[in-house]
């Protein structure tokens, strides 16, 4: 069965190709071995992201994604903030695409039951997230910039 990956592009700080996205979002859900109906993909400002790290979190501060689990149809919802992604890249000298990547990828990992709150689970994900990324580059799969001269399909 293939997933059905709905993205809602909700941010104006970095344009995203939405075939790109849902290209690689696909390859991960597949070499992770998940079988579900759907996933959404949200992506979001700084504003959005503080507003619901606070109402579910009890965290007015902003992130870099947060992660709602559905079921089995619907794996669940992601919300990634590109902005986040844009000042961590300028800081450490990172290409933004590639963070954004992994925050995606953080995101569908904590899907999945994975977590970061203690030191092993932590160390855990980190590794997973290194070995879908590493996937993905191997695959030349990478969110890309939106072509404004192309309509997606």
């Amino acid at each position: 069965m293939k997933t059905k990956v709905t993205v809602y592009n909700q941010q104006k700080d970095l344009p995203l190709s939405s075939s790109s996205i849902k290209n690689l979002t696909s390859a991960l859900l597949s070499a992770l071995e998940i079988s579900c109906e759907e996933i959404i993909l949200h992506f979001v400002s700084t504003k959005k992201i503080s507003e619901l790290h606070a109402t579910f979190f009890n965290d007015p501060t902003t992130t870099d994604c947060i992660s709602f689990p559905l079921d089995e149809t619907i794996l669940g919802e992601v919300f990634v903030c590109p902005e986040t992604a844009i000042n961590y890249s300028k800081k450490h000298n990172l290409d933004p695409y590639t963070e954004i990547t992994l925050y995606l990828i953080h995101g569908i990992l904590h899907l999945l039951g994975y977590d970061d709150l203690t030191p092993p689970e932590k160390k855990k994900m980190r590794r997973k997230e290194k070995w879908c990324l590493t996937l993905l580059t191997q695959k030349a799969l990478t969110l890309k910039k939106e072509e404004k001269n192309n309509k997606e399909k």
